[in-house]
């Protein structure tokens, strides 16, 4: 299939963070094209959408050709991680050589494994303990080094878990939380909610992996995303959920139990990949984004501001 020539930004992928991607870019007056499966995505005014497979090294080169940033923001199905990322990866990565483009990566802190009491850094090692996270480390390893051999520029931002608009089922801080509180019903989320846990807001996540792709000092390295510094527990943020929605008092919260993890699992392989991302939330886990902030000047959200607009942003969804 032939295409114009692709406008300055390319990105591969119109979720959460593709869209924030493209929002971000479309604040600052650039042109972008998003890539997806179907063609169809709910995008700012002015961005074209095309369908095609990121798989496809060709129609990704093709796709892209005169692109100066490519950005990989996809997200296949979590129970099909492992059979078709490294290939999407691969085929984004073809497609940024081939143009001479900087390729920027969304990448989460899953390589990592359990904290074990200390914060993460960008100088963490891997050490995964998860069939997710151990892929994961691969992918940003592989990536590393076609920046190494001078394929092509290389920036990779990692996130921890996250939140916001459209943020959907597979955040904690998602589809059981916001819908419950603006109904006044209780919340449920994952794992312990009174241990201290980093969320980075998905609008931030946006203007990060854009500050990426301009950046003259961001290839060539991981950096973590911008989070509020003051890493509050789930059960705090929730409290600042419900406060936002407008209602009295305390938010009503639930842990899913684990039984319930595995009985659901049983019959659905999205939540059966949750149960072996548990440890994130048995004890502190706490991400430090403090080089981005000091070295490319990112900065999060406030997290008070940041639950106010996805509050507003569910609101919305209700109309």
């Amino acid at each position: 299939m032939k295409h114009t020539t692709a406008p300055r930004h390319v990105i591969f992928g119109s979720g959460a963070v593709g869209t924030a991607v493209a929002e971000a870019l479309v604040r600052r007056g650039e042109p972008v094209r998003i890539v997806n499966r179907s063609g169809r995505a709910d995008v700012p005014d002015g961005v074209e959408v095309v369908a095609g497979d990121a798989a496809d090294p060709a129609f990704t080169t093709a796709v892209a050709a005169g692109a100066a940033v490519v950005y990989q923001a996809l997200n296949p199905p979590y129970h099909r991680w492992r059979q078709e990322f490294p290939a999407l990866q691969a085929g984004v990565l073809a497609a940024a050589e081939a143009a001479g483009a900087r390729m920027v990566s969304m990448d989460n802190v899953y390589s990592y494994g359990p904290p074990g009491g200390r914060p993460f850094t960008e100088e963490t090692p891997d050490a995964a303990t998860t069939r997710k996270g151990r892929l994961r480390g691969r992918m940003a390893r592989d990536l590393l080094a076609a920046h190494k051999a001078g394929r092509v520029e290389v920036a990779i931002g990692r996130a921890s878990d996250y939140f916001g608009p459209r943020g959907g089922a597979q955040s904690n801080l998602g589809d059981l939380v916001f819908p419950a509180l603006l109904a006044g019903r209780t919340a449920t989320v994952l794992g312990d909610p009174d241990q201290p846990h980093t969320y980075t807001y998905v609008p931030d996540i946006g203007e990060a992996l854009a500050l990426l792709g301009r950046h003259p000092d961001a290839p060539g390295r991981i950096w973590h995303l911008p989070n509020d510094p003051h890493t509050r527990t789930t059960r705090e943020l929730v409290d600042l959920a419900h406060h936002a929605t407008g209602r009295p008092g305390t938010a009503r919260l639930r842990r899913m139990p684990t039984f319930a993890l595995y009985a659901m699992g049983a019959v659905n392989r999205t939540v059966r990949e949750l149960i072996e991302m548990q440890y994130e939330f048995a004890e502190p886990f706490v991400v430090d984004s403090s080089l981005v902030r000091d070295r490319l000047g990112a900065v999060a959200t406030p997290a008070e501001e940041a639950l106010e607009q996805t509050v507003a942003a569910y609101r919305a969804l209700r109309k």
